[in-house]
């Protein structure tokens, strides 16, 4: 079920008016039902993967808290990773790693042929796989208590608004909110309707319009030149952060209309002055996981310069990895780790630099082209077509009638659309930048709201009509 769709249009305002009725005894069985309802919208099948990750972890936890023995509380942790990790790799990387290691063998002249798998990806895995892990390495590690009631605990595990595609909820947050007695705020719900309209716009009217675009070009990539490329790449920048932080956005809203807080899972990445930035502001979610979780157990900053090098090339090759079954995503996670460590390398000089306005403004724009750069690598099919992207964006260039002849043919309709709702993104993520957004949305005067509010919907509903229906997410293939 999209949160884009009829369905869920339909199934938002049960769940929320039957829960509020409900005593709250009685509340989390709704919101466990619902949840696996969502859930089995797309695969009823799929059901069992997130019912055995669930069972393991509870089990695995329990036993880690009660065991007074070091060496077992290690082995039950071990058998959660294994589990929750062997799940993943199965259904996501086993046919890359097959294919990966046929070609390797092949160097050597060894007859060897892959042997691949036809799985769908279950969608959602790498999401609440990561958040069972960070919730039985937590108990490992004594900072939370082992959950004994297991429907709290699967509802932790399977709360529908955040289910497929995250935010990544910590143990700490989320679970005591959902065992909380909760009281239905007016406040906290308006809060949420701008939440899950400001989401929709994002998707529905901003990233949804220029997929299209983005799609037509990466599709037939000899049909392009220079400034096509160029125009397309700024483009799916907006489109993959509009599409993920709008899902976020109506993730964090629904959440809210039932009483819960989630975490923020982006703060207007692209005003960022540097890629360590960026990544404290973009699916913060995950890259604070992988700190957590990979990044700090390696050492961290707290070592020799040399290893704290290592530890972020590392984490960002496996956050490559987490992201897709394909070398290209690991090359893209190594670029990103790659230009960090040249930060850390050249940290004071770029301190003092961006001091001044002026070198503020430059570190953007370069971090904002550098993403680019790097999408190139994320939103491209396979190396090919990377390298032919790379090899022809600057075709022409010194022949400025030749570089800027677009061949995009987009109507003057469809660009003013297109630009409208980047400007409103860019506005919006501005005072995102400054202060929360939404909660400064609260304090404009109450006829200002309802303008702004009806143009973002009539937005929303020009361009659902004017679509080809409800377009996926993005990231529900990671």
């Amino acid at each position: 079920m999209l949160f884009n769709s009829i369905a869920f249009l339909i199934f938002l305002p049960l769940v929320f008016a039957v829960h509020w009725l409900l005593p709250h005894r009685f509340r989390w069985i709704l919101l466990l039902a619902a949840s696996y309802y969502f859930y089995m919208s797309w695969n009823v099948k799929y059901v069992v993967l997130i019912l055995f990750v669930t069972v393991i972890s509870y089990i695995m936890a329990i036993l880690i808290e009660e065991s007074n023995s070091k060496l077992y509380k290690q082995l039950f942790l071990s058998i959660t990773i294994v589990s929750c990790l062997g799940i993943l790799f199965f259904f996501k990387y086993f046919n890359f790693f097959s294919q990966s290691l046929t070609r390797f063998l092949q160097l050597f002249a060894l007859p060897i042929h892959p042997v691949t798998l036809k799985l769908m990806l279950p969608v959602g895995i790498s999401f609440y796989t990561f958040q069972t892990l960070s919730y039985v390495i937590d108990v490992y590690r004594g900072t939370v208590s082992a959950e004994k009631h297991l429907g709290f605990y699967a509802l932790f595990v399977s709360f529908f608004p955040q289910l497929v595609a995250g935010p990544i909820e910590r143990t700490s947050n989320l679970l005591p909110q959902l065992k909380k007695e909760r009281q239905f705020s007016y406040e906290q719900g308006m809060t949420g309707v701008r939440h899950i309209i400001w989401g929709f716009f994002k998707k529905v009217a901003v990233a949804d319009i220029i997929s299209p675009v983005v799609d037509q070009v990466f599709n037939d990539l000899p049909g392009y030149h220079g400034i096509d490329y160029f125009i397309v790449l700024c483009l799916f920048a907006v489109q993959i952060y509009c599409d993920f932080s709008g899902y976020s956005d109506i993730a964090v809203g629904t959440a809210k209309l039932l009483g819960i807080d989630l975490m923020k899972n982006f703060k207007s990445p692209y005003f960022s002055c540097s890629i360590q930035e960026y990544w404290s502001r973009w699916h913060i979610s995950l890259s604070q996981w992988f700190r957590d979780y990979l990044y700090i157990p390696l050492g961290g900053s707290r070592c020799s310069k040399w290893k704290h090098y290592r530890n972020i090339l590392v984490t960002f090759l496996v956050s490559g990895l987490w992201h897709g079954a394909s070398g290209t995503y690991v090359l893209w996670g190594g670029l990103h780790g790659c230009i960090q460590v040249f930060e850390q390398i050249l940290k004071k000089p770029l301190a003092k630099f961006k001091e001044k306005p002026v070198g503020r403004l430059f570190c953007s724009f370069a971090v904002f082209n550098f993403c680019n750069v790097g999408w190139i690598l994320f939103r491209a099919d396979s190396f090919t077509d990377s390298r032919y992207i790379f090899s022809h964006i600057l075709d022409d260039v010194l022949s400025p009638s030749l570089y800027f002849r677009s061949g995009l043919g987009l109507s003057v309709m469809h660009t003013a659309f297109i630009l409208i709702g980047i400007l409103f993104v860019w506005i919006f993520d501005y005072v995102d930048s400054q202060r929360d957004a939404i909660l400064a949305f609260g304090t404009i005067p109450k006829w200002g709201r309802c303008i702004i509010g009806y143009v973002l919907i009539v937005f929303v509903i020009a361009a659902a009509i004017s679509g080809q229906g409800a377009n996926q997410f993005v990231y529900f293939q990671f």
